[in-house]
């Protein structure tokens, strides 16, 4: 097989004369004995010829497999593994890219960053672990693990690594939120919440909660969407904001269309909507607010105008962060919801302003009006195929998984077949024979 032992304080050849090999120019410095020659491995020296063996015949072992990994190529600390390497490869979307590098750089950065990948081992993560959960949620946990285990098993992918880290050990397993039932909405509140919001503002509770929208969809909802003689709306967009604040169109989430059903009395309301508020012209970039650097990003970036549904009084798009603590938070409070928990003082050109301080509740975002609509849906009996294209989730199963609690009679078909198990007391088994008794030539 490929590769030798070089002994770098010794020359190779015997001296005619001595017999013995002289010296190098090189004795007694540095490790002695340096492993060479197997293809695609780097050269590495040990101070003893029998460290260098072991290390020799591992090496040509995980060579001819195709798994040799050259530990010094593990030595790069984590941070710079991410920074010079990792994230640069990266191509997500806006939407997905400003919460990755987030959560990566304030939750995985400053706690593992100075660690050598080599060095990430079960009881680094443990520590990290229990770090990260005194911090945030067991849901956002799970995310940040998630963005770990992916960094890694690209180390892994590059060569630097064996295994990865967080799936090789038994002991250390990946945060698990405890498990929570989709919340919905009575009618009561949603109507209280609808009319807690300024007037152009209502008809977003309708989206949401009569078609099932996301609130980016909702806001990147166009008037040329709504097709009122099919009875249907075609759900083409949403509208994000990236980090640095800038607008701009995009598919919605999981790059899914859709159209779902429009009912009669939704179509009214909208068309009263248009009458009242006339839909205000809207160009973004798609995809991606950064200037193009190509004439490929250029194309899919491309601009495109749409007349949006929801705007401000000012006739702009809606920020949804701003929309949240403006508009959506006091009409939680006025119905009830959530209450206001403290005053926020600003002062503005020596104005001072005052605003109150809710209470946060992730329940009740816009997402809840998504929810009711499928509780709504799933209650009527609709099909959960149908709800799961109309919702645009990946498979009927994730519908399932999120809303099986919202499905009526819901293990009631299998109570009732158990309970005309157990109808008739049960009737001993009485043989006819006694069981030792022999058996006919006929009855065999």
């Amino acid at each position: 097989m490929a590769g030798y032992i070089e002994d770098r304080w010794l020359k190779k050849k015997p001296n005619k004369d001595t017999g013995k090999r002289d010296r190098t120019a090189l004795w007694g410095k540095g490790k002695r004995y340096r492993v060479k020659g197997i293809p695609g491995v780097r050269d590495r020296s040990f101070d003893t010829s029998e460290d260098a063996k072991q290390w020799l015949a591992n090496a040509q072992t995980d060579t001819t497999r195709g798994e040799f990994v050259d530990p010094r190529d593990g030595a790069i600390p984590l941070a710079q593994y991410i920074e010079k390497h990792w994230w640069p490869s990266r191509s997500d979307e806006p939407s997905t890219a400003a919460p990755m590098r987030s959560k990566i750089w304030n939750h995985i950065v400053p706690f593992l960053g100075e660690t050598a990948l080599r060095d990430i081992d079960a009881a680094a993560l443990r520590v990290w672990k229990t770090q990260l959960l005194a911090r945030v949620e067991a849901s956002t946990a799970q995310v940040i693990w998630i963005h770990l285990s992916t960094i890694l098993e690209a180390a892994v992918d590059d060569g630097r690594l064996v295994k990865n880290p967080c799936k090789a050990h038994r002991t250390v397993k990946a945060p698990k939120p405890s498990k929570t039932k989709a919340k919905a909405w009575s009618r009561a509140t949603v109507d209280a919440v609808r009319a807690g919001l300024q007037k152009r503002y209502r008809i977003a509770v309708d989206l949401g909660v009569g078609l099932g929208l996301r609130q980016g969809e909702a806001f990147g909802l166009s008037e040329e969407d709504f097709d009122f003689n099919a009875g249907v709306i075609h759900v083409r967009r949403q509208l994000r904001w990236d980090s640095k604040g800038r607008p701009y169109f995009c598919l919605p989430k999981g790059g899914k269309t859709r159209s779902v059903p429009l009912s009669p009395n939704l179509a009214k309301r909208a068309q009263d909507h248009f009458r009242r508020f006339p839909s205000v012209a809207c160009t973004l970039p798609w995809r991606n607010p950064e200037p193009p650097a190509t004439e490929l990003e250029a194309r899919q970036r491309r601009p495109i105008t749409v007349r949006l549904v929801l705007s401000t009084s000012q006739g702009n798009r809606v920020n949804c962060s701003m929309w949240n603590k403006l508009s959506w938070r006091p009409a939680l409070a006025a119905a009830g919801v959530v209450k206001a928990i403290g005053e926020k003082v600003e002062t503005y050109g020596g104005r001072t302003r005052r605003s109150p301080v809710y209470e946060l509740s992730r329940a009740d975002m816009f997402h809840v009006l998504r929810h009711t609509y499928a509780s709504t849906q799933l209650e009527a009996g609709e099909s959960i195929v149908s709800v799961s294209e109309w919702l645009g989730h990946a498979s009927p199963q994730t519908t399932l998984t999120h809303y099986a609690h919202f499905m009526p009679g819901a293990g009631k078909r299998g109570l009732a077949a158990m309970d005309e198990w157990f109808d008739q007391d049960p009737q001993p088994n009485v043989p006819e024979k006694p069981l030792g008794a022999p058996q006919t030539t006929d009855e065999l």
